[in-house]
């Protein structure tokens, strides 16, 4: 299955929860670039300013897509559907193994945003990111 049809099962309550994180590791996933202050004259790109990401909770959400047309949805619900979107194939294991160990504070992966029926989250915990990151590392252990 692939991660698409494993956040349709988890939304529709049969799914696997194990299962849809291997398939988000495996996932071959689109997030955009920021995009340079206008006028400045730069492209968008890592150099500038990194992956498109917001902050919302305390916690730092890469955007994230499993395709060119959910990131499509995504700049069109952002009223920039007639801009150029630079983005990053990435895997999803990558994204929370190698980029959020280098967020200062926690960071997770939003995907496929908007989509209102598709979307989902992998917060930063255990299982998902690496446990150093995880908010909840430590939680419920007893010394």
């Amino acid at each position: 299955m692939e991660l698409t049809e494993e956040i349709a099962a988890i939304r529709e309550g049969s799914g696997d929860p194990a299962r849809l994180v291997g398939e988000f590791r495996r996932a071959a996933l689109l997030v955009p670039l920021t995009l340079p202050p206008h006028g400045s004259g730069e492209s968008g790109g890592i150099a500038h300013g990194g992956l498109m990401s917001a902050v919302q909770g305390g916690i730092r959400w890469f955007y994230a897509f499993t395709d060119e047309t959910a990131l499509a949805r995504f700049a069109q619900a952002r009223g920039a559907a007639h801009q150029e979107w630079e983005y990053l194939a990435i895997l999803g294991a990558r994204l929370v193994d190698a980029v959020v160990p280098m967020v200062d504070g926690p960071a997770g992966v939003a995907v496929n945003v908007a989509d209102e029926d598709g979307s989902m989250l992998f917060p930063p915990v255990k299982g998902i990111v690496p446990d150093a990151y995880a908010v909840d590392a430590g939680a419920g252990e007893v010394a």
